[in-house]
């Protein structure tokens, strides 16, 4: 295709950047010296060019982490790579938060101001950074670093929590947690971070962990501590049993997915098992972004090479030979684990040509980072993510299962559910669906932090209360009443006291008004200020919006709108909860995805069952 490129080039870095992941250049077409011959006459492009695409967001990563932010040359030299014109490649950049197509400091630290950290003191920390270096986004340090304000981290446990961005020679992708004023000074200074301490679970020690056995226990960058402790024990039966019999053994534990959606497993794997089609894969979605949420960053962080076995058995149950692992971009401590446990299985056999011996079963795994857009958590938005498109869900039917990453039929389940794969190999499928409850099977994590006195991720038997599971966490910090808690993060509903003897199920929290979702369960004192943690959930989803249907895009600023004014005493309550109402209802009716239909659920259980926002304080 003919490439319209401004007349901006790009600096010696930014060449090498890009040279260094997609290879020199071939060809002056792609921004290669001028040859003579039939070069200076044909260019030689199509299919091959297209199927190169997939690389476009690790390209924009390594711009990113060279030189810190896209600049028209940049954008310019990877559009000759790549044969993707500079407008796709604007789209893709500013689809996400953590590109930015303006020169930015090397140096950016993002501190969280969602709804976990602020119990902890985020708002505190934010103001004095505000006093200590200037509003969020002017240069600071000499020019060489600024900050900026950022959804949830997913460090939730460890609130409050940062995230650091350094590009150029000193690169560095690190978080920060709990983050205090002093530390993020000298990470704006330019000194490095000092790595997260380790934190042991609040369960540690406890005999009865299956998902979290080996946290805390196994070196997590040790491929054969993670043999001793019984890893690919589960893959060298799956092998044994073979796809038909990992299936079988899926169906009989009931396996529902963990990620909110709760859709059976085994159908997944059958259909995409089942597909004429050619090639399959399975993915991994690892872009774990619900305020409140960080199981699945555990377990990736702490027991790695769990995900990667577990990915290879969904593989060879429905007979892929290629799996992906996307990850959220402000997960680098993540990114570091599963890249070393792919490298490291790959070394040993376990991943690769002929797996763990099996003769014709190959089988590999590619991880990509995401860059900051809640929205991939979706499916098919992820899925255009990887393909090097903006991160927009797509029209449903056709299912992914059909017709899902790059247009071939593909099964997808987040890190927990893969996680119980594991287990129901292990343990065998009807073994597994012993515990639990009629309707919810098997082990649940849940992540619980806000104002309790032991925040942290916790592993369950489906069936416990909500009063049992917060007596473990050490109830409410400091012994304060219990306001409500927030189940099932932003997209979640709100419960009160009355509540505490809900189970947390599928079918517990339905009959409650409610939805276990992720898995989170954050809990407010007396006196955190409801109304700005409902304002904040309202802009999470005014700003995640990825804009592409009208109901979503328009309804969530709506939303926020009518709640402001609702909080500054400009409006009739009345009036205002019947608009809350119909928008509630067209975002859920009229939505592409997940993401409108339930933005407005913490909301109206906020306004209906809270009674927030009418004038009274508790």
């Amino acid at each position: 295709m003919d490439l319209h490129l401004t007349d901006a080039l790009a600096t010696e870095d930014e060449r090498d950047a890009l040279d260094s992941l997609l290879g020199p250049p071939a060809t002056r077409w792609e921004g290669g010296a001028r040859a003579s011959g039939g070069e200076a006459h044909v260019a030689h492009g199509g299919h091959a060019a297209r199927a190169r695409r997939h690389l476009l967001l690790p390209a924009l990563h390594a711009l990113r982490d060279r030189v810190g932010w896209l600049s028209p040359g940049a954008v310019n030299y990877l559009a000759q790579r790549l044969t993707v014109p500079p407008a796709d490649i604007y789209g893709v950049a500013s689809f996400y938060a953590l590109f930015d197509l303006e020169a930015t400091p090397p140096t950016v630290v993002h501190l969280c101001d969602d709804i976990a950290c602020t119990t902890r003191g985020a708002s505190e920390l934010i103001a004095a950074c505000e006093r200590a270096h200037g509003p969020e986004g002017r240069p600071c340090a000499g020019g060489g670093a600024t900050w900026k304000r950022s959804p949830c981290l997913g460090l939730c446990e460890l609130a409050p929590a940062a995230l650091i961005q350094r590009a150029g020679a000193g690169r560095e992708h690190a978080t920060m947690a709990p983050a205090d004023a002093g530390a993020v000074a000298d990470a704006l200074a330019g000194r490095p971070v000092e790595p997260r301490a380790a934190r042991a679970l609040p369960q540690q020690g406890e005999t009865s962990l299956r998902l979290l056995a080996r946290v805390g226990v196994a070196d997590p960058s040790s491929l054969e501590d993670y043999r001793r402790h019984g890893g690919y024990r589960a893959l060298a039966r799956a092998l044994e049993i073979g796809p038909e019999g990992v299936i079988h053994e899926v169906v009989a534990a009931r396996l529902v997915g963990r990620g909110g959606a709760a859709f059976p497993t085994d159908v997944k794997w059958r259909a995409v098992a089942g597909a004429a089609a050619r090639p399959r894969y399975v993915v991994c979605n690892a872009d774990e972004s619900e305020p409140g949420t960080f199981k699945d960053r555990v377990l990736m962080e702490d027991d790695p090479f769990a995900v990667v076995e577990a990915l290879t058995i969904a593989g060879f149950a429905v007979g892929a030979d290629q799996g992906w692992i996307y990850i959220r971009g402000e997960y680098p401590e993540a990114h570091q684990r599963l890249a070393g446990a792919i490298a490291r299985a790959r070394q040993a056999g376990l991943l690769g040509r002929d797996v763990l011996g099996r003769a014709g079963f190959h089988f590999d795994v590619e991880l990509r980072r995401g860059a900051g857009a809640y929205i991939c958590g979706e499916e098919t938005a992820l899925f255009n993510s990887i393909e090097g498109y903006r991160g927009e869900p797509r029209n449903k039917p056709p299912f992914p299962v059909s017709e899902g990453l790059f247009g071939k039929p593909t099964a997808i389940n987040n890190v927990e559910t893969l996680a119980n794969v594991l287990l129901v190999l292990a343990e065998g499928g009807e073994a597994f669906a012993s515990v639990g409850t009629e309707g919810s099977r098997g082990p649940k994590l849940l992540c619980v932090s806000g104002c309790v006195e032991r925040p942290g991720l916790y592993e369950v038997a489906f069936g416990v209360t909500l009063r049992a599971l917060l007596e473990r966490a050490g109830g409410v910090r400091g012994g304060r009443p219990l306001r409500a808690a927030l189940i099932g993060g932003a997209s979640g509903s709100f419960v009160t006291a009355e509540q505490l003897d809900m189970p947390l199920t599928l079918e517990g929290t339905r009959a409650h008004g409610a939805s276990l979702g992720s898995g989170v369960v954050l809990v407010f004192d007396d006196r955190v200020d409801l109304e700005a943690i409902v304002l904040r959930i309202a802009r999470f989803f005014r700003d995640e919006s990825c804009g592409q249907c009208v109901p979503c895009r328009v309804g969530t600023v709506r939303q926020e709108e009518s709640l402001r004014r609702l909080a500054a005493g400009r409006a009739d309550r009345g009036a205002e909860t019947v608009l809350l109402a119909e928008l509630d209802r067209a975002m859920r009716d009229a939505s592409i995805c997940g993401l409108g239909q339930t933005a407005a659920i913490a909301v109206r259980s906020a306004v209906d069952r809270l009674g927030l926002f009418s004038g009274a304080r508790p």
